[in-house]
């Protein structure tokens, strides 16, 4: 039988049985990984396809799905490069881990990919922004009924790209940070992967599963993430265990979390030494991704960084958004404000000599920036030219 474990005091539950530990904090699955090791890299293809060898079902063996059919077949298998033009001065080399080319353009669909192979019910979940549009786009790849719960200031454009998807979708009056609550108490015919349900945890953690199989046999120093609700960091700190019982890793990579200055619980859990995370009072901030004022994960979230030797930084809101134009100009890479959180950590961590120039430091990514336009185009970064003109125009620009 498949069991759900309590990180904090160890109790058990049957899967199914129980959305929480009866001392409040979250379950994850029960994984005997001590005898994984990674996937040959000579897996068999079928008439051209990988059958997952390059997506996150090379980890299948240590996870509580089977490998499926269709958009969940897809999720995980994303870039990780290393990114000298970003690197600081004396500072870490920077590796990024581009989530942005899964799917629906974040990593929400690798817990969403486990969560869909595993359900045979209608899914839900409890978002407006890139969990909702995974949750959508997975349940219509697999006919499957959605009911997607937003915020009631949800702005029509990020409504649009779910409602595409054709699910049931409710614009919520009233508490919204209560939703996530209801949606456990309540038995309403649906299975909700909200956003640190075991099985989400359970297709989040292969993106740690990534990182490390890169660098075999050695493993990075460090891994530096966005924090919001606590779950990824909560999968990423699961895989370091899981490869660390295994034998796989020369050394266990400190784990460095990142929030906006403006809505940072963890990071200010972190600051005062406590283990347990209070809710605060969050204000408006780019970072509307990882604007989560009372995350469901975040002791386990702190428990991740106490274990790992690790950290929780904030970033205001002028220093994210210039890195996110960093990233941009600089990487090529295009973020929401909320990853850019992450590299802008890396920076002060340098900083104070927290992150050396020794270190090798893998950064996730989390999503895509090309989903979030509607901005105003600043008009001095596009000029106006006759087709006549085109030539001396362009010879004007390169010279």
């Amino acid at each position: 039988m498949e069991q759900l474990t309590c990180y904090d005091c160890g109790e058990t539950y049957a899967f199914g049985d129980a959305a929480r530990c009866r001392c409040g904090e979250p379950l994850w699955f029960e994984t005997d990984a001590a005898a994984f090791d990674w996937p040959d890299a000579s897996e068999p293809t079928e008439n051209g396809a990988s059958l997952g060898r390059d997506t996150l079902w090379r980890y299948e063996s240590v996870l509580p799905a089977a490998r499926p059919n269709g958009l969940a077949a897809a999720a995980g298998g994303t870039p990780l490069f290393r990114a000298p033009s970003i690197e600081p001065a004396d500072g870490p080399r920077i590796h990024l881990k581009v989530e942005g080319v899964n799917p629906t353009g974040s990593f929400k669909d690798r817990g969403t990919a486990v969560g869909i192979g595993r359900t045979n019910s209608p899914v839900g979940t409890v978002s407006h922004g890139n969990m909702a549009l995974s949750v959508a786009a997975h349940a219509a790849a697999a006919d499957r009924e959605a009911v997607i719960l937003v915020a009631e200031d949800t702005p029509d454009s990020r409504l649009a790209m779910i409602a595409q998807h054709d699910p049931h979708l409710f614009r919520v009056r009233g508490d919204y940070g209560r939703l996530y609550d209801d949606t456990l108490d309540g038995d309403l015919g649906v299975a909700f992967l909200n956003s640190d349900a075991p099985l989400r945890v359970a297709g989040q953690k292969t993106v740690a599963y990534e990182i490390c199989e890169a660098f075999a046999p050695d493993a990075p120093d460090a891994i530096v993430l966005p924090v919001s609700s606590g779950g990824q960091a909560s999968g990423v700190w699961k895989a370091l265990r899981e490869l660390n019982a295994a034998g796989l890793l020369s050394a266990v990579p400190r784990i460095y979390l990142a929030q906006a200055a403006r809505c940072d619980p963890i990071a200010r859990a972190y600051r005062r030494g406590a283990s347990r995370v209070e809710a605060v009072e969050g204000e408006p901030t780019a970072a509307v991704s990882i604007n989560n004022a009372d995350p469901p994960s975040g002791n386990r979230a702190l428990a991740a960084v106490s274990e790992t030797d690790g950290a929780v930084v904030s970033v205001d809101e002028e220093t994210m958004l210039a890195e996110t134009e960093r990233l941009a100009v600089d990487a090529g890479v295009s973020v929401e404000p909320s990853c850019a959180v992450a590299t802008a950590a890396v920076r002060e961590l340098a900083a104070s000599g927290e992150l050396g120039s020794d270190d090798d430091v893998a950064v996730i990514l989390t999503g895509s920036g090309y989903k979030y336009g509607g901005a105003d185009v600043d008009a001095a970064s596009v000029r106006e030219v006759d087709r006549a003109d085109v030539p001396d125009a362009v010879r004007d620009a390169v010279s």
